[in-house]
């Protein structure tokens, strides 16, 4: 069953969707997306395309989020959190700072209710509902996952020409083959998560070459 707007009925005011993208890479960004859609004003040719963003293609996540971005009946905002942050916060919290940074940009008037993918609850001035794979479930949910992928995605390919050979813009920080032979080759950069497992041992494994070479008395 596609996505709809049978959670967003079973409340009386604003609702708004929040997702995040970027909880696995190595390198940049933790995105979040939020979405309020106007079910009576948004028209069918963008609702019916709307989906969970895994589900669809890098063009289509672009095509929809033009119109998201370009329709009266939607309002989108987006918050960014780098990777010293997550680094700093763990990713769980640094995900949910991104939500509330999200929720922040959608501006008046605020929310009611905010439908959150997964099981964590940001901190918001108003309800909030965890739904455990929502961007399958609600459309404003899954609104807010396009926005979230659409731009983190941009993001890395805007990164990937300041850090070339990491192949950011194919695979977004995502700890591919390529990804982690350009590490071994090129080295941790100040955009790498050095909490996550494989940067952690480069540089531990760098740490220890250094502490054996022999020291000149």
């Amino acid at each position: 069953m596609p996505p709809d707007f049978d959670l967003e009925r079973t409340h009386d005011g604003l609702v708004c969707g929040l997702d995040e993208a970027g909880r696995g890479p190595l390198a940049g960004p933790v995105v979040a997306g939020a979405a309020i859609l106007d079910p009576i004003r948004l028209p069918p040719s963008l609702r019916d395309r709307l989906d969970d963003s895994k589900a669809l293609s890098a063009t289509r996540r672009d095509e929809i989020f033009a119109l998201l971005e370009d329709s009266p009946a939607a309002r989108v905002g987006v918050g960014v959190v780098g990777a010293l942050d997550v680094d700093r916060l763990n990713v769980r919290e640094a995900s949910l700072l991104a939500m509330q940074r999200a929720f922040d940009t959608l501006g008046n008037p605020v929310p009611t209710l905010a439908l959150v993918d997964g099981r964590d609850a940001p901190a918001l001035p108003c309800a909030v509902r965890p739904v455990v794979k929502g961007d399958a479930k609600s459309l404003s949910i899954a609104a807010a996952s396009i926005v979230a992928k659409v731009t983190r995605d941009r993001i890395m390919r805007d990164l990937s020409r300041s850090y070339p050979g990491y192949g950011w813009e194919r695979n977004m920080g995502y700890p591919t083959a390529e990804h982690l032979a350009a590490l071994r080759s090129l080295g941790v950069t100040d955009q790498h998560r050095r909490s996550y497992g494989p940067v952690r041992t480069l540089l531990s494994d760098i740490d220890e070459a250094r502490d054996a070479r022999p020291r000149l008395v």
